[in-house]
């Protein structure tokens, strides 16, 4: 027998019914206690890949834990997600356009940490930078906020890189290397007390945004790690350093495991402040990612965890360089697709960068400006690098973001002229 025959309209609507069902929920909580006042953080569920079409949407959460004053955290937090968004290339689908967002976060945070410095401020700013489309989860940083991962499975795992001087030796070598240096507060007698700190300016992290007044070896570009969950859900937890000196990421997942993530987000800063009391700003961010067919995030007791998931998403105390890799946890329940923490601006931007010939100007791979070849240089090319005498290679970057990619290399001064 033949099977029976179905109409092309109602095996649409199936597969429109199904996409709606896979579409996880997104719901979140947040929380905060003020010493300094210096934290920001943004909440964006409303997304859209495609302006006007829900079915493109996305949501945006973010950490800016600031400091030497806030103006560099507003900054970051008014700006960081149209410069990442303006550098990724439009008419693409959903799986190109989540294969492109890990360079367009690199483009984003460095164009962002370049106009701040224009305006002549002297703060900084950490960032963690979250975003999630369906499963699959983006997270962006620098500095020493995280964001961690609490899996149905019960495997806590962390999405950052901590880019602190006492914690990260590879770190310590690429900012000596480029002509900072590293050491610790030297007071009177010649005693050395506290964290590890680079000089000139004294700051305890290698990678921000802003800092004009310390050196160009503290760099913008981010550590990048894209994970897909599967559709049982999990729970992400964003919070700046003043959660993480009190509480290990187990403790934080197990504070507040099974709770709705409004009531968690306040206790997880409850245990910070209890175990440790209010010594910096606090702010917490808890997200969790809902299978459509449950109303919160089920409770799953905490399994042990096992060597081989140690391995693959236990604490990194190193800058990553991994390249994309598509790996599963032990649990199977994350599946890693990218990671990357080079700060190397040629390494992260890649050779194919869409570059804009048909008005013959390339489009800078970090600004996003058209310029005509002869004002600017490719990523790759060498200082002395004509563009009569060799072919291009890879992203063009204009002259202002070539001289920032050499300045945070230890080759020259980007120092900023102050606008007017």
């Amino acid at each position: 027998m033949k099977p029976p025959f179905v109409p092309l309209a109602t095996l649409l609507g199936r597969e429109l019914r199904n996409v709606k069902v896979e579409k996880p929920f997104v719901k979140f909580g947040q929380a905060a206690l003020a010493k300094k006042g210096e934290d920001y953080f943004l909440i964006k569920p409303d997304c859209e890949r495609v302006p006007g079409n829900p079915e493109t949407s996305f949501s945006v959460f973010a950490i800016f834990d600031g400091h030497n004053g806030i103006s560099a955290a507003i900054f970051a937090k008014e700006n960081l997600l149209g410069n990442v968004l303006s550098a990724i290339p439009q008419g693409i689908n959903r799986e190109e356009w989540l294969q492109a967002l890990p360079r367009a976060l690199v483009a984003g945070f460095v164009k962002t940490d370049i106009e701040f410095q224009q305006k002549g401020e002297t703060s900084g700013t950490t960032v963690t930078f979250v975003v999630i489309d369906g499963w699959t989860v983006t997270v962006a940083s620098v500095g020493d906020s995280r964001c961690i991962l609490d899996t149905q499975g019960g495997v806590v795992s962390l999405l950052t890189v901590d880019h602190r001087l006492e914690e990260n030796a590879e770190e310590r070598e690429r900012v000596t290397a480029s002509g900072g240096e590293v050491g610790r507060l030297n007071v009177f007698g010649g005693n050395e007390v506290g964290p590890l700190r680079c000089w000139p300016g004294g700051l305890c992290l290698s990678r921000s945004i802003g800092d004009t007044d310390v050196g160009e070896f503290i760099v913008p570009i981010p550590h990048v790690k894209q994970v897909k969950l599967s559709n049982s859900g999990g729970r992400l937890i964003i919070a700046s350093d003043g959660i993480w000196d009190a509480l290990s990421s187990d403790m934080a997942a197990n504070s507040c495991r099974g709770l709705p993530a409004e009531l968690a987000a306040k206790l997880v800063v409850k245990e910070a402040l209890r175990s440790r009391g209010l010594k910096d700003d606090t702010t917490c961010l808890v997200v969790d990612i809902i299978p459509s067919d449950q109303p919160v995030l089920p409770s799953t007791p905490m399994k042990k965890q096992n060597a081989l998931s140690s391995f693959l998403f236990g604490k990194q105390s190193q800058t990553s360089t991994n390249k994309t890799t598509n790996k599963l946890s032990a649990v199977g329940v994350v599946e890693e697709l990218f990671e990357e923490g080079s700060a190397m601006l040629a390494e992260r931007l890649g050779k194919d960068f869409p570059m804009n010939t048909n008005s013959g100007l390339f489009k800078c791979a970090v600004c996003q400006v058209d310029q005509p070849p002869a004002e600017g240089l490719t990523v790759n090319s060498g200082p002395f690098f004509s563009p009569a005498s060799k072919p291009w290679e890879g992203p063009f970057l204009c002259t202002n973001c070539r001289k920032k990619k050499d300045a945070m290399e230890g080759k020259r001064s980007s120092r900023p002229t102050v606008l007017a």
